[in-house]
């Protein structure tokens, strides 16, 4: 019997709900379980078959402690949620492997790109994708875009309008860039969802056009089928190192034909119950690629224009004790 484990869950509860459902077509006494820092205030946790608690990912012991779960629980299939997580996972995923536990990770190299602003950028122009300028701190031109190096979730972001906007810490701050500023009102925003078999073969893409975020985070979208997965496939079709789902962000302007490669996030975005409700099984594909061993085919059978609305929900956990 195999399991799959999803790592640092918190509040994914569409994508723990999705393997479940996977799962068991598939092997109907398999369990999905999750790991995370404070599972009884984990709301992913109380959907899950059974919830771990595991330290800090930059812990010394996070990679024995993982291990152990999955030596004691017959996981053979673990699916990261979180960068921090990538980073680590990607870095001992052979270790994994030599158990028979199949990390779904791009490799460690493309996992440390995509972790870097200013990589990521070659990486995309090495793919014949234009980006947004980097600036020089001492010549840069107004309205700007600041964001770190390194980050995620929108933190120590900044759309920069004036001058008198840039601050000391702004300017001294080596891990803050200042990119070319995008308009909103000419460029329309993609998050892109794209299946990689193990090879970096492209099998799907589904681009979502963000309509509005929250907290970095998008809660309103729409599939789209047009343009932009043109150039998904025109342009993403090889991805050297990419496996298993990874979200590429793109603009674009539509009546100059324009695109611009923002980011690149090899796991799961936080949107990605919208392609899986329109028909793109990312879930059942990992179980089938990495359980069964089948060969991927291409799939754009997903539904186009299909829109999601978020809202927030409860769930109630009784007799809680801390």
């Amino acid at each position: 019997m195999s399991n799959i484990l999803i790592t640092s869950a918190g509040r994914r509860v569409s994508l723990v709900r999705a393997f479940k459902k996977e799962l068991i077509k598939c092997i109907p006494k398999g369990k999905v379980y999750i790991t995370d820092l404070a599972p009884n205030l984990s709301a992913a946790a109380q959907v899950a078959d059974h919830a771990f608690a595991t330290p800090l990912v930059n812990s010394k012991d996070y990679i024995d402690i993982l291990l152990d779960i999955c030596l004691k629980h017959n996981i053979n299939l673990i699916v990261p949620t979180i960068d921090d997580d990538l980073l680590i996972l990607s870095k001992y995923k052979s270790l994994f492997s030599e158990k028979r536990i199949n990390v779904i990770v791009s490799d460690e190299e493309f996992v440390n790109v995509c972790s870097h602003k200013v990589k990521t950028h070659q990486l995309f122009k090495s793919l014949n994708i234009d980006v947004a300028k980097l600036y020089k701190k001492d010549n840069y031109k107004i309205p700007l875009y600041i964001k770190p190096i390194n980050g995620s979730s929108s933190v120590n972001n900044f759309t920069i309008t004036t001058n008198d906007q840039i601050s000391k810490h702004h300017l001294e701050t080596d891990s803050l860039q200042f990119f070319e500023y995008l308009d909103h009102d000419i460029y329309d925003e993609y998050t892109c969802d794209l299946y990689y078999d193990r090879k970096g073969h492209l099998k799907c893409g589904v681009p979502r056009l963000r309509i509005e975020i929250r907290a970095g985070e998008v809660s309103k979208s729409v599939t789209k089928n047009q343009a932009v997965k043109n150039f998904i496939d025109n342009h993403l079709s090889k991805l050297e190192g990419a496996s298993g789902c990874i979200t590429v962000q793109l603009f674009y302007d539509s009546h100059n034909n324009i695109f611009k490669g923002i980011e690149i996030n090899p796991r799961f975005g936080g949107g990605f119950p919208l392609s899986y409700l329109a028909g793109a099984n990312y879930p059942k594909w990992i179980i089938q690629e990495y359980i069964f061993n089948k060969e991927m085919k291409y799939y754009d059978g997903w539904k186009s224009n299909l829109l999601m609305l978020r809202y927030d929900d409860e769930i109630l956990v009784h007799e809680f004790d801390e």
